[in-house]
């Protein structure tokens, strides 16, 4: 045995030069060399393609390897014929061959010369083929991309349901299915359609430690928000991924406008416009694909570093998969997504017209990556969760969700109502009924199972009613619920949810994010920030320079945010200084021109390539209502009155005032002041801003003592700021 296992070992080191395995690749392919039906279930960037084309190259025999993706198969046939001593050891079929190569594919598989011969489904069908390979011996069948079998796989094709009779007709082998991306009925599914229904399982982790995970909201300027993020990635590799042709055509041309190397890439263009481009980002001639989600790209990249979803995808596995291409190589992957409500209504309106059962499907799935987008909760776990793995630590410290958490809430009493309201409906309902049972909506389903009349019905009416979902959602990741995989999304209790309900106990959960109504997203900012060190420290000294001749703290002048963006985006006239936050017209135009002038002396020193186009912060909404509070303040209404008139509590209209009066914008408050402040507390608070290097609330806090309230203390500092600073 030990000899064997060296032998195996000697032909992975003679034909692919690795010293090793990687995770399960030597037990799978065992397994296959013993003539075992196999199921693996291994991420992208795992080592998926090594368990079938090293037994091929030494079984008997020519193995067949069904595959989707003809990039896939071009990039495949290339890489085993470059560690082969002769060409023709791998060919592919598919459509995009002449009859001449066709021809010759089949003289060298007839001479016994290949070994790997990769076909598309739609290849595989055609009665030529069929005819020709029943007089080959096949070593094995490999169903790569297996989920594509499935009606709950992200890329259902017709054409793989096929692949067993045509397998029974060619001549009987084993057969090895791999995918990148299965839950459990998509793995039941591909089992049972191939008819391997007694195949060994290898499953390897879903986890990619690697990979930062962050969703942004879809906001106008999405395309500014991409090309700023691609040129802070200058020169690495990176695919954005689009849900229809005309936008990958259209931010191809965007990004290609402001210098990106990019190209489009989808099923529309003809084969050698899309084996050319292929090849230019595999050589490096090009550092940005955009393509099309439906249309798969395989291509076997190891080090691309990031990976934009333009549209949110139609299903966590597509998603998952598609972002698995980020970071093969182990090292960075960035997988940024910009989401929106808009986004998911028009993925269902796209669904309108087909089959009722592939529209419950398809909306269900759906489902599952809004609440992926939405949820709070850490992207890693909920993606591990996804498909069936526990992901242990509390705080992966890879997603936005982690690096940047949300207070968390009790919500013990909330799960307590879902967890009997299930119980009452008899487990046999899905999240969106449970939802409305809970909060006493009668629809017309509830009333026709006559489930209004039980005493659980609208127990839930009083608590916040978006509380809901994200309850459910991390019940389901704690194991209080499951769902049923073959009634897909009908809620069931676990044991630990019986005996929740037995001995409730405290809940903490995180809220969902509210995509409806945001700004521009500032996630992950942190991380993709290039801020010039030396550029900040000659602004910081210009700042206290400044302060000091006004006899003002430097923050009056501009907070360290401010100094941070122009270190980071360069603005060299007062009409770019306004697009930096913490950065009005009125402080612009009071102190910026030394500064702008600072910044485009160092930029020409040191030969800087300036961003041309600077992030604006502003969304319409927010603007009209700073412009309310502003007319409300000038005409001399109290503050509580105008939060109660926008719908907002007083610390976040504070919020709002603070931001304007930062900005540069001067605001008279001492009209509320005198009515609600005693003059001494002003006094005192006042002169202590105007000793202070710091305007941070917690100091002052500290330094002020207890006489004085938070909300005292911020109502002084906006006066201070507004007379001192503009």
């Amino acid at each position: 045995m030990a000899r064997k296992e060296m032998n195996l070992t000697g032909k992975l080191k003679q034909y692919f030069g690795f010293d090793k395995f990687k995770g399960d690749q030597e037990a799978i392919i065992r397994n296959l060399l013993d003539g075992n039906d196999t199921f693996v279930l291994m991420p992208t960037g795992g080592g998926k393609s090594l368990c079938y084309q090293l037994p091929s190259l030494i079984m008997d025999g020519m193995a067949i390897v069904i595959s989707p993706l003809i990039a896939l198969m071009k990039n495949q046939v290339d890489v085993i014929n470059g560690i082969s001593e002769e060409e023709g050891v791998a060919h592919y079929l598919n459509s995009s061959l002449n009859k001449a190569s066709i021809d010759h594919v089949k003289a060298d598989i007839l001479c016994g010369k290949t070994k790997l011969l990769y076909v598309a489904p739609e290849s595989l069908t055609k009665e030529e083929y069929v005819s020709f390979l029943k007089g080959v011996k096949i070593s094995f069948y490999a169903i790569d991309e297996a989920h594509c079998i499935s009606e709950w796989g992200h890329d259902f094709r017709p054409e793989y349901r096929r692949i067993r009779p045509l397998i029974n007709e060619i001549g009987i082998a084993p057969v090895i299915a791999l995918t990148a991306t299965a839950t459990d009925k998509v793995r039941t599914d591909i089992k049972k359609n191939l008819g391997i229904a007694d195949a060994k399982e290898f499953k390897s982790s879903f986890n990619r430690p690697n990979l930062y995970y962050e969703v942004r909201a879809k906001t106008q300027d999405i395309d500014k928000q991409i090309i700023k993020f691609i040129r802070q990635h200058q020169g690495k590799s990176g695919i954005v991924y689009c849900l229809s042709r005309k936008t990958v055509e259209e931010l191809a041309a965007v990004l290609c406008a402001n210098d990106i190397k990019a190209a489009p890439y989808h099923a529309g263009l003809d084969s050698a416009k899309r084996s050319q481009t292929q090849d230019a980002f595999l050589m490096e001639r090009i550092d940005v694909i955009v393509a099309t989600i439906a249309f798969g790209m395989g291509i076997d990249k190891p080090d691309v570093r990031f990976v934009i979803h333009y549209d949110i995808p139609k299903s966590l596995e597509g998603y998952y998969q598609e972002t698995g291409r980020a970071g093969r190589d182990g090292g960075e992957g960035l997988c940024i997504t910009f989401y929106s409500n808009n986004d998911l209504r028009k993925l269902e309106k796209f669904m309108e017209g087909k089959p009722v059962a592939e529209q419950d499907i398809g909306r269900q799935l759906l489902q599952e990556t809004a609440a992926y987008a939405e949820s709070s909760v850490c992207r890693r776990k909920m993606l591990l969760h996804y498909f069936g793995e526990t992901y242990e630590k509390a705080n992966c410290g890879n997603c936005d969700n982690c690096l940047h958490p949300k207070t968390k809430i009790e919500g013990m009493n909330a799960l307590l109502i879902v967890l009997c309201a299930i119980a009452a409906i008899k487990e046999n309902f899905r999240t969106d009924y449970v939802i409305d049972f809970v909060t006493g909506r009668p629809t017309d389903d509830i009333v026709s199972h006559k489930h209004n009349e039980l005493e659980e019905f609208g127990a839930g009416e009083d608590e916040d009613p978006h509380i809901w979902n994200p309850v459910i959602r991390q019940a389901l990741i704690a194991g209080y619920l499951k769902k049923d995989v073959e009634n897909y999304g009908l809620l069931k209790l676990t044991a630990s949810g019986k005996k929740f309900i037995k001995s409730p106990q405290s809940f903490m959960i995180v809220e969902d994010k509210d995509f409806s109504e945001e700004d521009e997203s500032d996630r992950g900012e942190a991380r993709t920030v290039a801020l010039d060190p030396a550029l900040y420290a000659m602004l910081k000294d210009l700042r206290k320079t400044t302060a000091e001749k006004l006899g003002v703290p430097p923050y009056v002048v501009f907070q360290d945010v401010s100094l941070e963006q122009m270190a980071t985006m360069y603005p060299v006239n007062l009409a770019e200084l306004q697009n930096i936050q913490g950065v009005g017209a009125g402080k612009a135009k009071r102190y910026g021109e030394p500064f702008c002038r600072l910044i485009a002396d160092h930029c020409k020193e040191n030969d800087i390539e300036r961003p041309e186009e600077l992030r604006v912060r502003t969304v319409a909404k927010k603007s009209i209502q700073k412009v309310k509070i502003i007319q409300a303040i000038d005409r001399q209404i109290a503050l509580d009155d105008i939060a109660t008139a926008e719908g907002i509590d007083f610390d976040d209209l504070l919020n709002e005032v603070e931001a304007i009066v930062y900005s540069g914008t001067k605001l008279n408050i001492d009209y509320f002041l005198d009515d609600v402040l005693d003059e001494e507390h002003v006094e005192d608070i006042y002169s202590y801003f105007s000793e202070s290097d710091t305007d941070d609330l917690e100091t002052a806090m500290q330094e002020l003592g207890d006489d004085y309230s938070e909300t005292e203390i911020r109502l002084v500092r906006i006066k201070f700021l507004s007379e001192m600073a503009n």
